[in-house]
C-alpha cells in the first residue's frame, strides 16, 4: 500500500475572504477542528506515515498548527512555495516541487480544503494501484451544485474519461505515481487537469466513483453549513 501522501494546502481562498484574510483555508475550522485535520486522522488510520504539505498563503500557520506530526502519528514535511517562489504554484507545479520531499513511489495525492469525513484511503485501492501500470487512480464525485457539468467520466472497465455522456466531478483525492509529473518543471506554475487529460487519453488513468460525504468547503456558506450540522 501508498504510505506517503502529499496534502495540497497553497492557495490564498480568494473566495473564503474575509476568512481567509488571517487563517488559511485548511485550518479553517470544521466541526471543533481544523479542516485538514480530518484528512491527517484519516491517512494515519489508513496506515500512512510520510506527508507533505505544500504551503504558500500565510504557510507559517501550518507548521505552527501542526507540527511535525507526531500528534496525528505522521511525519509531516511541509515544501513551502511561498518561501521558495513567492506565491502558489498552482497544482501540477505544486507536486512537482514537491517530489523531492516523497520517496519515488505512488502517492496519495488530496486538497486540503476538501471535507470527506468517511474516506479511509483505503489500502486495497493502493495495493491495486501500485500494481497497475497506470500512472493514477482518481475519485470522482456526484456532481455538486456548484459544478453541474462535472470534470471527468468512468467507462464500464474503470478508466478516467476525459469526455463522457455521464461527467462527475473530480473529489481531489487520487493515487498517483512520480512519473506522471516528469516533465513539469519544479518551481513553475502548471494546471493538474491537462496532465490528467493527456494520460487519459493514453489509458493510464483510472477512477472508481465515491459516494460518501464530500465538500468543497469553497465559500463561508459552504462552510457555515458543515460546522451547522453533524
Amino acid at each position: 500500500m501508498s504510505t506517503q501522501a502529499l496534502i495540497l494546502a497553497a492557495g490564498r481562498g480568494e473566495r473564503m475572504r474575509p476568512l481567509t484574510d488571517a487563517t488559511p483555508k485548511p485550518l479553517l475550522q470544521v466541526r471543533g477542528k481544523p479542516l485538514i485535520a480530518w484528512h491527517l486522522e484519516k491517512l494515519a488510520s489508513a496506515g500512512v506515515t510520510e506527508v507533505v504539505i505544500n504551503t504558500a498563503w500565510l504557510e507559517q500557520q501550518f507548521p505552527e498548527a501542526l507540527g511535525d506530526g507526531s500528534a496525528f502519528g505522521l511525519r509531516i514535511r511541509y515544501s513551502q512555495e511561498g518561501a521558495q517562489f513567492g506565491g502558489a504554484l498552482e497544482t501540477a507545479g505544486g507536486i512537482a516541487t514537491a517530489l523531492p520531499l516523497l520517496r519515488d513511489a505512488p502517492f496519495w495525492l488530496l486538497a486540503g480544503d476538501v471535507f470527506m469525513p468517511d474516506f479511509g484511503f483505503p489500502a486495497a485501492d493502493a495495493q491495486r494501484f501500485a500494481a497497475s501500470g497506470a500512472l493514477a487512480h482518481i475519485y470522482l464525485v456526484p456532481n455538486p451544485p456548484h459544478n453541474p457539468q462535472g470534470d471527468f467520466g468512468i467507462s464500464l472497465d474503470g478508466l478516467a474519461l476525459s469526455r463522457a455522456a455521464e461527467p462527475f466531478t473530480y473529489s481531489t483525492v487520487g493515487l498517483y505515481r512520480p512519473a506522471l509529473f516528469r516533465d513539469t518543471p519544479a518551481g513553475q506554475k502548471a494546471a493538474l487537469a491537462p496532465l490528467l487529460r493527456r494520460a487519459m487519453q493514453d489509458g493510464q488513468v483510472t477512477a472508481a466513483l465515491y459516494s460518501g460525504p464530500w465538500t468543497d468547503v469553497g465559500t463561508p456558506e459552504r462552510l457555515a453549513e458543515l460546522n451547522a450540522t453533524r
